[in-house]
């Protein structure tokens, strides 16, 4: 078993890849395989493994994602620091494509998943009042800050269950709540990492206005994909300047999580 991996990464629509000569490795877990091989390799100094959330050539839609088995497989590795990138909608006609938002607060709008590990043998309840770990948040918004990117510090991301995209009308309900940016894939994504006593950071590239908030025909996938595409290498320097920052030492609450706590069955 390859372990002692410092840093996880989960690419989101469009990243199927990150790092050049990677070692890919396939990973069995309890939970099924993960969305795809895991490419092993090293940003500067530091150890990462990557996954592609939806796999390579975008095979898992949102709803189908093996949640699990992913966040698993990235501990089970050593990882204890995850850095998420995802392509969202924005709710805000302020907030246009291109913005980077590094969210402090979610939303859950999504049915049916499977969103957590421990439903049987005991009860586990876990903080999950601030979704993200604010090292990571930090690092994340100094970093890309310095880059040159337009950068949000804090906002809500709602994310809802697709594979559709929003109605008018849903998508009007959301921003009158105060919502910033809409996604498929950030739940159960964060409270995973969280019941894993994980560090778990988003990093949402705005690609498009969702439906009720600005007039047109409303946002297709196509587009969504095109314009990651065309931002793709600039977000892969990003992510990489953000691992390489990541503190080494971790002193957030996110790895105390389950201090005290009674687990059913042991964590790798």
């Amino acid at each position: 078993m390859v372990n002692g991996v410092e840093i996880g990464i989960i690419g989101g629509s469009g990243l199927y890849s990150l790092l050049d000569d990677a070692e890919e490795i396939d990973l069995a877990t309890p939970y099924g395989p993960p969305s795809d091989k895991i490419a092993l390799g090293r940003i500067g100094d530091r150890s990462v493994a990557f996954i592609p959330r939806h796999g390579r050539g975008h095979v898992h839609p949102p709803h189908r994602i093996p949640y699990r088995a992913n966040l698993w497989a990235l501990r089970s590795l050593g990882v204890r620091q995850v850095l998420a990138p995802n392509a969202v909608g924005s709710l805000r006609p302020e907030l246009g494509p291109g913005a980077l938002v590094i969210p402090d607060q979610l939303v859950d709008r999504t049915s049916g998943r499977p969103q957590t590990y421990y439903d049987t043998g005991c009860a586990v309840h876990v903080s999950f009042a601030d979704p993200y770990c604010p090292a990571g948040r930090a690092t994340a918004v100094a970093t890309a800050r310095e880059a040159g990117w337009n950068t949000v510090d804090g906002g809500t991301l709602v994310v809802i269950e697709g594979p559709r995209f929003s109605t008018r009308a849903e998508s009007r309900w959301f921003s009158a709540a105060g919502w910033s940016i809409i996604g498929m894939t950030g739940h159960p994504e964060a409270v995973l990492a969280r019941e894993l006593a994980l560090c778990y950071t988003s990093m949402s590239l705005v690609t498009d206005h969702d439906a009720g908030v600005e007039a047109g025909e409303g946002v297709t996938h196509e587009e969504v994909l095109a314009f990651f595409a065309a931002n793709v290498e600039r977000m892969r320097a990003l992510v990489g300047s953000v691992a390489e920052a990541l503190p080494i030492e971790r002193d957030c609450a996110c790895g105390k999580v389950l201090d005290g706590v009674k687990l059913p069955f042991e964590l790798p």
